[in-house]
């Protein structure tokens, strides 16, 4: 049951009061280490950012994203991961369900257009026969706590907390080759994916060109 504690590592859900320290750290845990945004050489932290904070924080408002606190250090987030339900009426917007053709034409943008065409060739709920599904939006561990086990943690918790919450399917969007690789290693599959080399735009361009081993992003799920 949530909150745990392990080794000195507290993993509770998320509340909007932790709003304000969760942004710091996505700015300097995630977005410096995510491989389109590291890549892209752009502050993507700074993009969109009302839109950001407003997605953010309506999913921490569905009481499904989770926080890690080192109580040795004060309480400090070590990690987190942002969730929320996915149902079929956003496939064709996202999440956010925002008109993506008035965005600025950036990093973050291009991210979430990726994104939305994952979602919607994926095609989830008519796939799996459900209704809604949870989707892991954001995982990430702190520098200096990873190759800890924290991330798988993080994930297990959440399928554990999904579960609780009756849904039947759990998803997360790797951009990473690393969280895969995790995700995959707590029984999730890989039912879709796009090589970054074959994702270009309308000229022609490869959009995303992040480092090795990070070659595509891929749709990872379990049924819960």
């Amino acid at each position: 049951m949530i909150p745990t504690t392990m080794e000195g590592v507290t993993i509770r859900i998320m509340c909007l009061e932790d709003y304000e320290n969760v942004k710091a750290y996505l700015k300097e845990e995630y977005y410096t280490a995510e491989p389109l945004c590291q890549s892209s050489g752009e502050p993507v932290h700074l993009q969109n950012e009302k839109i950001n904070d407003a997605w953010y924080q309506l999913m921490i408002e569905e009481g499904i994203s989770l926080l890690a606190l080192d109580e040795n250090d004060g309480g400090r987030i070590v990690g987190l991961v942002m969730a929320c339900a996915l149902y079929p009426e956003n496939a064709n917007t996202g999440a956010l369900r925002i008109d993506i053709t008035k965005l600025e034409d950036n990093a973050w943008t291009r991210i979430y257009q990726l994104l939305v065409k994952v979602e919607r060739e994926v095609n989830l709920h008519e796939r799996y026969d459900i209704s809604k599904a949870l989707y892991s939006a954001v995982t990430s561990v702190a520098s200096w706590m990873r190759g800890k086990g924290l991330g798988s943690r993080l994930a297990a918790t959440l399928m554990d907390l999904g579960r609780s919450k009756g849904f039947p399917l759990m998803v997360a969007f790797c951009t990473s080759f690393y969280s895969a690789r995790q995700k995959k290693a707590l029984g999730m599959e890989c039912i879709y994916s796009i090589d970054y080399a074959d994702y270009k735009d309308d000229e022609g361009r490869v959009v995303f060109a992040p480092p090795a081993p990070h070659t595509k992003v891929r749709v990872m799920a379990i049924k819960l």
